[in-house]
Order: C-alpha cells, then sequence, then structure tokens
C-alpha cells in the first residue's frame, strides 16, 4: 500500500513539474525583447507658409499645432485617382495605360510579392517542420566497432528507414515573434515604396504630357509666324522690285523668317524627345505612339493642403521610412534574443528493418525524442563579443533609419513649400505675362501700320514682332510650367485624396 502511494506521489510531482515547465515556456515565449520604439521628435509647423488660409483643413480634434505628430501611414490603402482632378480625359486615358504597362510599376509590383513571400516565409517559422523520408542506407564497421578487437572483420549491413521527422523552435524571448515583425514591417515598408513608384510614375506621365502640351503650343505659335514672314518676305521682294523699298529692309525679312524656322525645327526636336518619353513611360515604343494636338488649357486645382502633420498620411515614401524604423526596431530584439538560451525540440518517429519486406512490421518501429544532432537546450557563453556587434549594429541601422525618416519628413514639408510658391509665383507672373501680350501686339500692329505709311524704318517693325513672339513664347511655356507645378503639389501632398476632397477644375484657354 505504501509502494502505491509512493508511485502516486511520484506522478503527481512528475505531473507538476510538467505543468510547471510548461507554464515557464509559455511565459518565456511572451517574453519579447524588442525595444519600444522612440519616434524622432521636433516641431511640426502649424501651417504652410505659402498656403492661402482660407483653403485650408480646419484642425481635427486630435491634432495641436506645432507638436509633432507620429505617423499614422494610409499606405494600406488604394492610391486614389488624383490625376482626375485635371479634368483632362486623354491625360486619365494615358494614367491607366501606365499603370499596366510601366517597366517601373511592374518591377515594383514584383517587388512587392517578394517581400510578401518572404514575410510568409518567417511566419512559417512559428509552426513545427515536419518532414518524411524513405530510404535505404549501407554501412560498414570495423572489428573494433563491433566489439571483437582490432583485426577481427568488419560487419556490413543494408538498412531501410521509412521515418517522419518534427523540429520546432520554441520562441524563447521573442527571438521568432520579432522575426515575423520585422519581416512583415520589410513587407509593409516595400508596399508604400509600391505606392511611391506609382505616384512617381503618375506625375511623371502628367509632367510630361503638360509639356507636349506647352510644345505643341510653341510649335503652333512658330508655325503661324513663319507663315506671316513668308508672306512679308513675299510682299517686301514685290515692293522692292517695284522700287518701294531699300534692299536691306528684304533681307531683314528673310533673316527673321531664316531665324523663326530654325526655332521651329529646335521645337519639334524637343517635342520628339518628350514625346519619346511619354511613350517610355506608357511602355510602348516611340515609333507606336501618337498623340493627338490640343492646346493646352490653364487648369487650376484648388487642394486643400490642410494640417502639414496630414503629410504623415499621404505620402507613401513617409510611410515607408515608417515601416523602416519599426523593422530595424524589431531586429534589435532579435540580436538582444542571442544572448539568451534557445530550445529546439526535434523528433523522429517510425520503422527501420535490414529487410525491405519486414520494414512495416511493428516490431521494426523506432522513435527518437529529443535533438538529433547536439543538445535542445543551449545557452551561449562566450563568443568573443560576436553578439554584442551584432546588437550594435541593429542599433545603428535604426539610427540611420530614425536619420532618413527625419529627413523624408523634412523634404516632404520643402516639396509642398516649394509647389505652393510656384504656383503662386507662376500666377502673377502669368498675369503680368498676359498684359504684356496684349501691350505687345499693340506695339507690333502700330509700327506695322506706320512702316507701312513711311513713318519708321523697318528694323523698328522687326523689333516689335520679336517682342511680340518672345511674349507669346513666355506666355506659353509659363502655362506649361504652371500645369507642372500643380502636378508637383498633388505629388507632394501625396496624391491621397478623392476627387470630391478638391474643388472642381478651372479651366480657360491658353
Amino acid at each position: 500500500m505504501s509502494n502505491q502511494i509512493h508511485t502516486r506521489s511520484r506522478g503527481l510531482r512528475a505531473n507538476k513539474s510538467a505543468i510547471a515547465l510548461a507554464v515557464s515556456l509559455l511565459l518565456l515565449t511572451a517574453c519579447s525583447l524588442t525595444p519600444v520604439e522612440n519616434r524622432p521628435d521636433f516641431d511640426v509647423p502649424t501651417k504652410f507658409s505659402e498656403s492661402n488660409q482660407q483653403a485650408l483643413v480646419p484642425l481635427k480634434p486630435f491634432e495641436e499645432p506645432g507638436r509633432w505628430r507620429p505617423a499614422e501611414p494610409a499606405d494600406l490603402q488604394k492610391p486614389s485617382p488624383w490625376w482626375t482632378v485635371l479634368g483632362d480625359p486623354m491625360l486619365e486615358q494615358l494614367e491607366e495605360q501606365a499603370l499596366v504597362a510601366n517597366p517601373d510599376v511592374s518591377i515594383a509590383l514584383a517587388r512587392l510579392k517578394q517581400s510578401r513571400a518572404l514575410t510568409a516565409r518567417s511566419q512559417a517559422a512559428r509552426f513545427p517542420d515536419v518532414n518524411l523520408g524513405f530510404g535505404p542506407t549501407r554501412q560498414r564497421t570495423s572489428g573494433a566497432a563491433d566489439g571483437d578487437g582490432d583485426g577481427a572483420p568488419g560487419t556490413t549491413q543494408t538498412l531501410w528507414r521509412a521515418q517522419a521527422t518534427v523540429a520546432y523552435e520554441v520562441d524563447l524571448f521573442g527571438r521568432v515573434s520579432a522575426g515575423v515583425v520585422a519581416a512583415q514591417a520589410d513587407a509593409d515598408q516595400q508596399q508604400a515604396l509600391t505606392h511611391q513608384m506609382l505616384l512617381l510614375v503618375q506625375a511623371d506621365v502628367a509632367r510630361t504630357y503638360f509639356s507636349l502640351r506647352q510644345l505643341e503650343g510653341e510649335h503652333r505659335l512658330l508655325r503661324e509666324t513663319v507663315k506671316l514672314r513668308e508672306d512679308t518676305e513675299t510682299l517686301l521682294q514685290r515692293r522692292l522690285n517695284d522700287g518701294d523699298v531699300a534692299s536691306y529692309v528684304v533681307d531683314q525679312a528673310k533673316t527673321e523668317l531664316f531665324s523663326a524656322r530654325a526655332e521651329q525645327l529646335a521645337v519639334e526636336r524637343q517635342y520628339a524627345l518628350v514625346a519619346h518619353a511619354l511613350a517610355t513611360l506608357l511602355g510602348k515604343p516611340p515609333a507606336s505612339f501618337t498623340l493627338e494636338p490640343k492646346p493646352l488649357e490653364n487648369v487650376t486645382v484648388q487642394i486643400p493642403p490642410g494640417m502639414p502633420s496630414s503629410l504623415l498620411e499621404r505620402r507613401p515614401d513617409i510611410a515607408a521610412a515608417e515601416r523602416a524604423m519599426a523593422a530595424e526596431n524589431a531586429r534589435i530584439g532579435i540580436a538582444k534574443a542571442a544572448f539568451f538560451p534557445s530550445l529546439s525540440l526535434t523528433g523522429a518517429v517510425g520503422y527501420e528493418s535490414t529487410d525491405l519486406g519486414n520494414l512495416t512490421n511493428w516490431s521494426q518501429r523506432t522513435f527518437l525524442l529529443g535533438p538529433l544532432v547536439g543538445t535542445a537546450l543551449s545557452l551561449p557563453i562566450f563568443d568573443g563579443g560576436r553578439r554584442d556587434a551584432d546588437i550594435d549594429r541593429a542599433r545603428a541601422i535604426y539610427e540611420e533609419r530614425v536619420g532618413e525618416y527625419r529627413k523624408t519628413v523634412l523634404q516632404a514639408f520643402r516639396e509642398v513649400e516649394d509647389s505652393l510658391v510656384s504656383i503662386r509665383t507662376l500666377d502673377e507672373r502669368i498675369v503680368h505675362q498676359r498684359g504684356g501680350e496684349e501691350a505687345s501686339s499693340r506695339v507690333a500692329k502700330s509700327a506695322q501700320q506706320r512702316f507701312d505709311e513711311g513713318d519708321v524704318d523697318y528694323l523698328v517693325v522687326v523689333d516689335a514682332q520679336r517682342t511680340l513672339l518672345r511674349s507669346q513664347q513666355s506666355l506659353i511655356q509659363s502655362e506649361g510650367e504652371r500645369a507642372r507645378a500643380t502636378v508637383d503639389l498633388v505629388r507632394a501632398l501625396g496624391g491621397g485624396w478623392q476627387v470630391g476632397d478638391a474643388e472642381k477644375p478651372r479651366k480657360s484657354g491658353g
């Protein structure tokens, strides 16, 4: 009776020990050595210095002026078709084509698939690794190994095995979990970089498209100028034959005609190069790309920039920098976990037999619990400072990512301010240029009329026509810059709003 009681007490103690060990493993598994992430701290301006205060979005309840707001990226959302606010159906078609066929977009999507695959691979470490194997091994042992002494004949045997092996690393101190967190952050970073690539391609398409429209306007102006000067040269040649003008007047007209033709060819060359660039953005060979001519329209989009802190949600490059910080912070936890014990549980179960026909007999079963090689629980003691160096390196990389994050945020603020000041000054510049165009047109007409009446020399007419041409050409160029500056503002703000969030575009012929 006492033996039974003693046996039961030993069984209870064994069960309690097993339970205690299981609880300890669970607690260690829940333990994480990943440090709390310290975000960079600097003041965010309460407003953009170049923004129109009436166009700003009011403060949200959780926004405080002048305080750092942690990034809450919306990069998991599908990028919105921001180019529709520009109100150009042809541009909308080109943007859709670029999203499908642009090589950079394809490369970015492929990289995103790679990062997601790596995330899935890291998550697999949470589960045991199970393998099945079957096959023979042939082995010869010496007589000494068999216990018969040196010089005794050895034995040779063929052993058939059919086994299942299991290997599992217990997530002590959160090493596996930290690896999964780092891989997921890397995947999120790559997704943000993919959205950034989409935004850059879309912006490049829009900028190149408006450059083409600008060059079309310049080419149309120079074509009309060449036609006008051809007519003028013909008329002056006729008057020279009649003795009404001197020969230098005809030569001066020819000079202006040749200059206009040369400038027209220069614009044609530039147009062709820009068209080739747009074709490449669309994933097409330049020879197969054509664009129907269309006047450049002055599109003004009143986009509410809102609080500068909203850039932390809109900009995909800021989201990517934030994810990079999170990934490196998790890798610090991985490096720290290397100082603590690691527990690997392995085992094998199956059959062994020297005769293939007897392999499946129950008597031939085998099993092994414990490490196949080495020990189950390993505790690092000395490595010459390798793990210390790994932690220092992980922390240094994290600090680097923090610096890159701050740089990205500051660059975002700068790009918005640059775009706002460009739009403001270009608006004022276009107003002055339109006034100058109207005045120079009146001067050119007056000079031509006075020359016809014989009051002024022809050089006055030439000078007035040059001034008019430069005024008209500068106006077209400024309108092109204004359109591209609008695209730059949309890109700088992250292109992350819906069409209804902005005012409808206002168009005027240009």
